[in-house]
């Protein structure tokens, strides 16, 4: 197996969690896939990936190599994509779904760069908290946070999104600061009454999630204004971290319970597994994944 391959396995075992889950996305054997991470960390004389009976996790090294490597295969393949006979006109509409909070801090500044660098291509961004189906919806692709969709979607994983639990310096000063999630029952919680979570909170305690029940007298089905009621001091929020990092920034929020952080939710680029993807489509999924992989994106 060449160099250039081991990097890419290395990549998505990290990326997928597993050897097996890497093989199956590369069409490889999970014995090839299994023999590249040995030769790397024999090559490079350390522990790239820890494994255990229950997970693989990075090492510190591992984590710092993932972070070059992947950047560097992204560059590669988009310079692959653009001296292709294929790429000497990049052109046509791209429909790209979104979350509607998400999407002007973080998608729009790569579609405005992608414009600048393909003058040929149009964008039409179509904002949704909703899981849009993208046949019905006519998208291109769309960027989900959790649940990626239906299994004969393609998809490439972006980011891990890290979650927080937070609250206002004001109501800590009123109610006291929660050491373990056991203290959780004590205080009010700004509970949203969207997703999966709800008024169950996943914290990470002893090394293992569990779902900590939380109680409040404040209930929302808007992330935005969840998060406004959080720094207004109604209760402590878990929100992601890309949500409220500007009021955390200006020390409007500060976190909380930080030793037992929620696990990260996942965000991919989803498109339908169709012969003959448009190149635009794919240069665009390219250009998502070296923005959201680079060091100045905190997630």
């Amino acid at each position: 197996m060449a160099s250039l391959d081991r990097y890419r396995a290395f990549v998505e075992i990290v990326d997928r969690g597993s050897l097996t889950a890497a093989a199956r996305h590369l069409d490889v054997s999970l014995q090839s896939i299994s023999r590249a991470l040995s030769t790397l960390e024999r090559e490079f004389g350390v522990e790239l990936i820890r494994r255990t009976t229950r997970r693989l996790q990075p090492t510190p090294a591992g984590v710092a190599f993932h972070a070059r490597v992947k950047t560097a295969l992204i560059e590669i393949e988009l310079a692959r994509a653009e001296v292709g006979r294929e790429s000497s006109r990049v052109a046509g509409t791209l429909r790209v779904g979104a979350s509607v909070l998400f999407a002007p801090k973080h998608v729009v500044p790569v579609a405005a760069s992608f414009l600048a660098r393909h003058p040929h291509v149009e964008i039409d961004l179509v904002l949704s908290d909703a899981i849009a189906d993208l046949v019905e919806e006519r998208l291109d692709l769309a960027i989900r946070i959790g649940d990626p969709g239906a299994p004969h979607l393609k998809m490439r994983p972006l980011a891990q999104l890290r979650r927080v639990v937070v609250a206002s310096p004001a109501y800590l000063a009123r109610r006291g600061q929660p050491q373990t999630p056991e203290d959780l029952v004590g205080h009010d919680c700004v509970v949203r009454t969207f997703g999966p979570e709800g008024d169950s909170w996943p914290l990470t305690i002893s090394g293992a999630v569990e779902r900590v029940r939380v109680n409040g007298v404040f209930r929302c089905n808007d992330a935005a204004s969840a998060n406004a009621a959080v720094a207004a001091g109604a209760g402590l929020g878990l929100a992601p971290l890309w949500q409220i990092q500007e009021d955390l920034d200006q020390g409007r929020l500060c976190v909380v319970l930080a030793d037992f952080g929620p696990p990260p939710v996942p965000m991919q680029a989803v498109w339908l597994g169709t012969v003959g993807t448009p190149l635009r489509t794919r240069l665009f999924v390219e250009t998502l994944a070296l923005r959201f992989s680079s060091e100045e994106t905190r997630f």
